[in-house]
């Protein structure tokens, strides 16, 4: 079971960081407190578990990060999805599309439907697919609520599996000719542990000749020099400010990186039903916050360009972007790197 879904970090956040190290023999964990253990000798610090985990995920293990419903619940007030967002990140996504004179997507990282309200009250024809109910519940709620306004009683929702795209749910049914885009942003193909090129060949397949792949990942190169996420100056995907803190474990085996893990700890003053920890701030005022777990596959930028040649073939036309940019300023760290390429 694999996860599309959107994920942002803003500049404004408090970053926090903590890599990890495991190893055929042992497995060291590095935090902010210098806590080191070892498997062998050591089961309660939590190696072991680390260490199993990551086994799994390289054998192509996959679990529903998502099954316990709380990163769906604060997705909102994780991003920051309004009108500011919908301006400066939903312009520069749409305008692209239009380049391409793309009517035509399949939102295959639908989520809980963000980016495709966007799309479709732009005038595309979209089609979303997720493999989580509990993200997809919120955007067959939004589609609920506005079945007046134009284009959303033609919005399709379903739930759908990127190794399989044939065995969608029967709400969407892919059109003869392919979709002029497939789109899977906000990070969320990185929750695939392994079948990278599986995935990718079954996008590319619902493609129509001349569409496009527009996908994305995190500037994993960045994460995996430094330990932490890039304090990137770019808000074009998150305009939230709802984060309290990130983060960061780098988990290798063998001295491999198997996959990143970023905690999230979530402001929800003003939406709190109580359960929350609570969490004190400089000014010694506490606030309560929602806390949840996300993995990635650490795709680089080279290795995702190899493999999307690869399926698409040498000779496609292919666009790197930097947070939606050709070029960004000189000190300017990419936040996400955003590959389209299109189908000959």
């Amino acid at each position: 079971f694999f996860f599309f879904f959107f994920f942002f970090l803003s500049s404004s956040a408090l970053i926090r960081s903590s890599s990890s190290l495991l190893s055929s023999g042992h497995c060291n964990m590095y935090s902010e407190t210098s806590e080191t253990c070892s498997a062998a000798g050591k089961e309660d610090c939590g190696c072991s578990s680390l260490k199993r985990d990551a086994t799994q995920q390289s054998r192509g293990a996959s679990e529903d990060q998502y099954a316990d419903g709380v990163a769906a619940k604060v997705w909102e007030l994780y991003i920051g999805a309004g009108s500011s967002r919908t301006e400066e990140y939903g312009t520069r996504l749409t305008s692209l599309l239009a380049q391409y004179n793309v009517q035509t997507v399949l939102d295959a990282a639908a989520g809980t439907g963000v980016d495709s309200v966007l799309l479709v009250e732009a005038g595309f024809n979209v089609n979303s697919i997720d493999a989580s109910d509990r993200m997809l519940k919120y955007a067959h709620k939004v589609r609920w609520e506005r079945r007046k306004d134009p284009g959303f009683d033609d919005w399709k929702i379903g739930e759908g599996n990127w190794l399989d795209l044939t065995k969608v749910e029967d709400t969407i049914t892919h059109p003869e000719s392919g979709y002029d885009a497939v789109i899977c942003l906000g990070n969320s193909f990185a929750h695939l542990p392994s079948q990278h090129n599986k995935a990718i060949s079954n996008f590319y397949n619902v493609l129509s000749p001349g569409g496009i792949l527009l996908i994305d990942h995190r500037n994993f190169d960045y994460i995996l020099e430094h330990g932490v996420l890039p304090n990137s100056n770019s808000k074009l995907y998150y305009q939230g400010d709802r984060i309290h803190k990130i983060s960061t474990s780098v988990i290798r085996i063998d001295n491999i990186p198997s996959r990143i893990e970023l905690n999230y700890e979530i402001d929800v003053s003003g939406f709190s039903d109580g359960s929350e920890e609570r969490r004190k701030l400089d000014d010694g005022t506490e606030i309560p916050v929602e806390q949840f777990q996300l993995s990635y596959y650490p795709h680089t930028v080279t290795g995702f360009q190899g493999m999307l040649r690869e399926v698409f073939g040498e000779k496609a036309r292919y666009t790197l972007l930097k947070d939606w940019l050709p070029e960004l300023e000189d000190e300017e760290i990419t936040s996400y790197y955003i590959h389209v390429i299109q189908k000959l």
